[in-house]
This record gives C-alpha cells, sequence and structure tokens, in this order.
C-alpha cells in the first residue's frame, strides 16, 4: 500500500451546525416536526378534502403549489439534518451519541414518506387535470416532470394505510438490519503483522493492504486474513441480506410490481430496452476484459488466471505515489483545463474542508459525496492511501460535489433535483477520466504509462465485469429469497457462480472472493435494489460524452453544465437525446466499450 506523507483531513461540518448536541441542531429538528405537523394539516385541509374534485382546476392548481413550496423547503431541511447526523456515523460508528440522534430522526423521516404517499396517491387521483394545470404556471409548472412521474408510479402504491404501517415497519425492519450491516463491517478489525510489527487494521484499511500493497505475500497474506475475518461475522451479515431482500420481495408484489428490477428500473429513469443492449454490449466485451487480466497475471507469474488478491494489485515500481498536497495540486491542475468552475469547486472543496480522507477504525468502507442542501454544499468521504486509484476516487466524488453545485447554481428546488442513479455518476466519471488522461499524457516512461492503465483498466473491470457478477447475483438472490431464506453458505456460492461467468479464465477459480456480498453496503439498501447497473451506465454514459467533449472543446462545457442542472426534470433517453445519444442503440454502448478496448489493446502492447 502505498504510503501518505503528512496528516490526512477530516470533514468539517461546522458552517452547518456546531455541534451534535448544540441548541441549533435541536432547532432545526424541531422546526422538522413542526414543518410534518404542517404538511400533514395543510394536506387534510385543501388536497385531499376539498381539492380532490377533478373539475376544479383552479382548487387544484391552489393545493398544489401550496404544498410544492411547502415540502421543498421542509425536505432541504431534513436533508441536511439527515446528512450531519450520519457524518459522524459514517467516520466513527463508535461514537453512540450519533448513533442515538440517528435513530430519534429517521420517525421524522418516516412521517415524511407517509406524507408523500398520501400526496402521492393524491395526484394519481387528479392525474388527468395535470396537464391543464401545469400548463398555468407557477410552481405546477416548474414541477411538472415530477408531478407526471408521481402520478405513473402512484399505480405501484398500496392503500395508504399499508404504505403508512411498511413505512413504521421499516425502522426495525429492512432499516435495521442495513444499519447492522454497516455496524458490523465497519467495526470489524484484524491484526495483521507487516513490515516487523503487528497492526490492528480496520476492514477497510486490510482492503486496501490486499489491493495496493507492493509485496505479493503480504497482498497473498492479507486476503486469507481478510477472508478469515468474514467467516467470523457471516451469520448476521447473511441474515442481514436475508431481512432486506425479503423485506423488499413482499412489498413489491403488493405493489403490483413485475419484479424486484421493475422498481430500480423505474428509479433509473430507464426501459429494460435500455438496460438490454447496455448489459449485451458490456457481454461482448468480457474477452477483452479477461485478455487484459490474463496479461496480467503473466506479468505477475501467474499461470492460470490472476488470483484475487492481485485483481488489484500493482504491476510495476513506477506507479506515482500522492502525497496529499500533490493530489490536491494534480486535481486542480487538470479541473482548470476542463473550465474554471469545476476547478473553483474542488479548490473549495479542498480549501474548506469538505473531505474526509483518513482511514481509521469505525469509518466505514469506500468512498461517497452527500450534499448538505441548507448550506448549498457537499461533503465527500474516502479512504485515502496515497494511489492514483484514490486520486482518481477524490476527483469522481469532486464530479457529485460539481453535479450538486450545478443543481444549486441553477436554483433548482429538491424536488426538481431527484436525479436517478444512472445520470447520479455522469459527472464523476468525467471527473475522473480527466484525471486519467492528463495521468496518461504526463507519463514520462513506458514503465509509467503502463502503471497508469492498469489503475485505469482494472477500475473499468470493476464497473463492467465485476458490476454485471454483482447484478447477476441481486436478480438471483431474489429469486431464492421469494422461496426461502438463503443460508451464508448459499450466498458465497452464488457469489463464487457469478465471478467464474463474467471474470471466466481471467481469474485463477482457486482464488476467488466468496464473500463480496458481505462489505458491499449496495445490497443492504431496501430503497434502492440493483445498485449496481447504474454504474456501468454512468461509466458508458459518461465516456460517450467525455468523447463529445473532445471533438466540441470549451462549446461543450455549457451545455454539460445544464444537463447537470436538469438531471431532475427529464427521462434519461429525453437528456441523452440533447447530445444526439440513443440509450436504447446498442451501438452507443459499444462505441464506449471500444475506447475501453482501445486502452487494454494499448496496456497489452507495452
Amino acid at each position: 500500500m502505498a504510503r501518505v506523507s503528512g496528516s490526512l483531513p477530516c470533514w468539517d461540518l461546522s458552517n452547518v451546525f456546531p455541534a451534535l448536541e448544540s441548541e441549533e441542531l435541536k432547532r432545526a429538528i424541531a422546526r422538522c416536526e413542526a414543518g410534518l405537523n404542517e404538511l400533514e394539516r395543510y394536506l387534510d385541509e385543501h388536497a385531499i378534502s376539498k381539492s380532490a374534485r377533478r373539475s376544479d382546476d383552479a382548487a387544484i392548481e391552489l393545493a398544489l403549489n401550496g404544498y410544492l413550496e411547502r415540502v421543498n423547503d421542509l425536505i432541504a431541511l431534513y436533508h441536511t439534518v439527515g446528512a450531519y447526523i450520519p457524518s459522524f456515523v459514517a467516520t466513527d460508528s463508535f461514537n453512540q451519541t450519533a448513533r442515538r440522534m440517528l435513530s430519534e430522526i429517521e420517525p421524522l423521516g418516516v412521517r415524511l414518506q407517509q406524507i408523500d404517499v398520501r400526496f402521492s396517491g393524491w395526484v394519481g387521483a387528479i392525474a388527468d387535470a395535470l396537464p391543464r394545470v401545469t400548463a398555468r404556471g407557477g410552481p405546477a409548472q416548474a414541477h411538472a416532470f415530477y408531478l407526471r412521474e408521481t402520478a405513473e408510479q402512484s399505480r405501484y402504491l398500496m392503500s395508504e394505510p399499508e404504505e403508512g404501517l411498511a413505512a413504521e415497519l421499516s425502522l426495525s425492519g429492512a432499516n435495521a438490519w442495513s444499519k447492522l450491516q454497516g455496524t458490523i463491517t465497519s467495526q470489524l478489525t484484524v491484526d495483521f503483522a507487516r513490515n516487523g510489527k503487528v497492526e490492528k487494521l480496520s476492514m477497510p484499511a486490510l482492503i486496501n493492504v490486499m489491493q495496493h500493497d507492493p509485496d505479493p505475500e503480504v497482498r497473498r497474506r492479507a486476503y486469507e486474513v481478510e477472508l478469515a475475518a468474514w467467516e467470523t461475522v457471516k451469520e448476521p451479515l447473511a441474515a442481514a441480506m436475508n431481512g432486506v431482500k425479503g423485506a423488499v420481495n413482499t412489498l413489491d408484489k403488493r405493489r403490483g410490481r413485475k419484479d424486484p428490477l421493475h422498481a430500480a428500473l423505474d428509479h433509473a429513469r430507464i426501459d429494460r430496452e435500455t438496460l438490454d443492449a447496455m448489459l449485451d454490449a458490456m457481454q461482448d466485451s468480457f474477452p477483452a476484459f479477461r485478455r487484459y487480466l490474463r496479461a496480467k497475471a503473466r506479468r505477475l507469474g501467474h499461470a492460470s488466471g490472476l488470483p484475487w488478491w492481485d485483481l488489484m494489485a500493482p504491476i510495476t515500481q513506477d506507479g506515482r505515489t500522492y502525497a496529499w498536497q500533490e493530489a490536491r495540486d494534480f486535481i486542480l491542475e487538470h479541473f482548470a483545463t476542463f473550465s474554471p468552475r469545476l476547478e473553483n469547486l474542488a479548490r473549495r472543496a479542498f480549501d474548506q474542508q469538505w473531505i474526509d480522507a483518513e482511514q481509521r477504525p469505525g469509518k466505514r468502507a469506500g468512498a461517497f459525496c452527500m450534499s448538505v442542501p441548507l448550506v448549498k454544499e457537499s461533503r465527500i468521504l474516502c479512504n485515502y492511501d496515497g494511489s492514483l486509484d484514490q486520486v482518481s476516487t477524490i476527483a469522481h466524488e469532486l464530479g457529485h460535489a460539481f453535479h450538486n453545485e450545478c443543481i444549486y447554481a441553477a436554483g433548482k428546488t429538491e424536488l426538481q433535483s431527484i436525479t436517478p442513479m444512472t445520470l447520479a455518476e455522469t459527472a464523476s466519471i468525467l471527473c475522473e477520466t480527466i484525471v486519467t488522461d492528463a495521468a496518461l499524457a504526463e507519463a514520462r516512461t513506458p514503465s509509467e504509462e503502463l502503471a497508469i492503465l492498469e489503475t485505469d483498466l482494472i477500475g473499468k473491470t470493476q464497473v463492467i465485469v465485476d458490476i454485471t457478477s454483482r447484478y447477476l447475483f441481486e436478480m438471483e438472490v431474489f429469486r431464492r429469497r421469494a422461496k426461502a431464506e438463503l443460508s451464508a453458505d448459499e450466498l458465497c456460492e452464488l457469489m463464487l457462480r457469478f465471478q467464474k461467468e463474467t471474470y471466466g479464465d481471467g481469474l485463477d477459480e482457486r482464488y476467488l472472493h466468496k464473500f463480496m456480498w458481505t462489505w458491499k453496503p449496495h445490497y443492504y439498501f431496501a430503497g434502492l435494489s440493483f445498485y449496481n447497473f447504474p454504474y456501468a451506465f454512468g461509466l458508458l454514459f459518461g465516456l460517450g460524452l467525455y468523447a463529445i467533449y473532445k471533438q466540441r472543446g470549451a462549446a461543450f462545457v455549457p451545455e454539460y453544465g445544464a444537463l447537470l442542472a436538469s438531471t431532475g426534470e427529464a427521462t434519461v433517453a429525453d437528456l441523452a437525446a440533447r447530445f444526439g445519444i440513443d440509450v436504447r442503440d446498442r451501438a452507443f454502448w459499444k462505441g464506449s466499450l471500444d475506447l475501453i478496448e482501445a486502452r487494454i489493446e494499448r496496456y497489452l502492447s507495452l
């Protein structure tokens, strides 16, 4: 693992609230409760009891406008509180105060969900009036897409009492299982001997050792220690998986969904034709990825494909290590070549401590970016180790922050900003690509170029090949969970099966990773199943847009910013069409994959 000189930053949210137990935060929570009370009264007095008469367009318009104005303010407040408190849990799951406060505000989210169900049912009932009412201007017209989508999705609601009960039970059901998974995986530590001393490592830190340490023997031992650690907690994690997937299956059936994928596609704002076109093109690209993996295996001295501990391994000692200041300067320099606006956003993030980079026990694995609406800022979590991969991760998350900035700057409301995951990855992938291209352009030797290509290709392998294995795994888990609970060993068997199907002879079948289902939090989100294929969509869509940028240059940037600002106000197909992209056409996806295959060929030639 790359060594990082100097201390790493922790994020600062003091401009949001002074402290967890501050009076300011208490008052904000109280305002949330008051807002919920007022919104419930409003629905009783206006929308539900009086304005449900379909012929009374004026009354409907009045009720809609009043609701939209109130609910947007309330959501901004709740999402700010709901970012601030979980920020402490994500960075320190041992913080009992934060965990208690998170459990205290979660019922507010349930009430907000129940209000949304009531409103959605009403909008479905007055759907015929929406074209007339939204043509009259005002908030209803500004939220026309949201209202149309709400009316369409209202077909998949249970009765209001049933939806209310489901929301309340989620706190002690699927949401509790999800929290259990997060607690177990963030608090699990192991003793690991390295460089003549024994270290106590969190699982994210151990995984970083397994992936990036230059010593193959250290990587192998880290892999073995990791598998042994997951073995000790596999049963409660299997119970969590069964609890989440069982709840989703039950609710989908009650709501009239065709299958678990149905809701995920609607949330992604794409259709099955689009998903199939993308997945088919990805499947066709697997032979190229396997050639890359076999070539890497040969470079590392393996005759039977890569063992898992070498999947992410560096293949040359010429790979650059970035101290934190170097990573900052590198990102800022190359973001500036795209646009001053992007550079300025990234500079704010670094200078105003938006980023929590340090690895430590109790901190969750991976990386994410969250928006903080009331201050119109973002916060980024990562686990920085000095590698180019982690520099790319920071650039990726800054892309999300730039997306948020475009939405804030355009004055979009919370309901106008609901972005599907398929488009949520657009800016992050483009920012990641900017950094990778810059690193390749600055490579001084073929060996250094090879190291950069390696970082790039293993990341894309994860998003194309590994994501497919996760998608297939989740489909099969849902199918089997509809009949019975799955044991931990069955989950492991499925994980291995789909790793073999996707990676093929690129990996050594004796040394796969049967416990990948344990630590990926995406499997445990009851409200958002299939948190996998949108990553592939984002990568390939982002690459397609980047190719257009390379052709058009600076003229592309304003249109791109406008696209990001409006990702909550149209379907994916309609937004893509602005750039002449047909997401239902397999040729588009193949074009993006061809760009990756060209890099694979370059890698093979070095």
